[in-house]
């Protein structure tokens, strides 16, 4: 079996002009190597919102894929039942930490621990905090502020930080709690860009904007580097 993990800082339908599915969609799609999966879409971080499921729904059948969404706010225990049936999980952009929290206390994250342990390949793709939820921390605004935070899923080893060069802020933010410690090292990734994994190593970065970057940032210790290193990625325009 094959865990595909792709981490979006933003972008895909969540991000597009008039919802319409973007590379990044039809790249999660590739990942399957399947003609028409099943994917499902969860959208807790943003509290089962329906204009945004109705936006997934728009996109991806579109692209002539099986679709299902995971409500946890009604049916929870029929829902997170037939997730495992899934063949694509894309996690939406919203609230990272109470994401976290509702995945706990209905036990996504066992059954999505399960999946990645099966016999079938599985492809988990998120989108900004539905991305941050598959690292062990990153920086969120779920608390009002942008700060560090580590209550992720650790399903990839280090940090995440969405939406590097969609708010000002991030960037300092991200640096400094990676310098200090308070985040280990990790990811930037730029909206319209997405970072992917295979198993949990490293594959490689793409992008649907020909300006999205990824950097790996992790603390140093040469006196002129400001306790950060900060290394741009190669990057694969879609």
């Amino acid at each position: 079996m094959t865990t595909h993990i792709l981490a979006l800082g933003g972008g895909g339908f969540s991000m597009s002009n008039r919802g319409e599915p973007t590379a990044l969609d039809r790249h999660i799609l590739d990942l399957s190597g399947k003609s028409s999966p099943l994917v499902c879409f969860a959208p807790t971080a943003a509290a089962d919102d329906p204009v945004y499921v109705n936006r997934f729904l728009a996109a991806y059948s579109a692209l002539g894929v099986r679709t299902m969404v995971l409500t946890l706010w009604q049916g929870a225990a029929e829902s997170v039942e037939r997730l495992s049936q899934a063949d694509i999980i894309v996690s939406g952009a919203g609230s990272a930490a109470n994401l976290m929290a509702l995945w706990r206390m209905h036990g996504v994250d066992h059954v999505i621990r399960q999946m990645t342990s099966s016999e079938d390949d599985v492809v988990l793709a998120g989108i900004a905090a539905g991305a941050s939820c598959w690292f062990s921390g990153c920086v969120t605004d779920s608390f009002g502020d942008l700060r560090a935070w580590r209550g992720g899923m650790g399903l990839l080893d280090g940090s995440f930080c969405p939406h590097f060069d969609g708010e000002s802020e991030r960037a300092p933010i991200y640096a400094q709690a990676v310098a200090n410690g308070v985040l280990s090292a990790g990811y930037a990734v730029d909206d319209g860009a997405a970072i992917h994994f295979i198993d949990g190593e490293f594959s490689d970065a793409v992008a649907e904007r020909r300006e999205a970057t990824v950097s790996r940032l992790s603390a140093s210790e040469e006196p002129t580097s400001s306790g950060i290193l900060r290394e741009e990625l190669d990057v694969t325009v879609l």
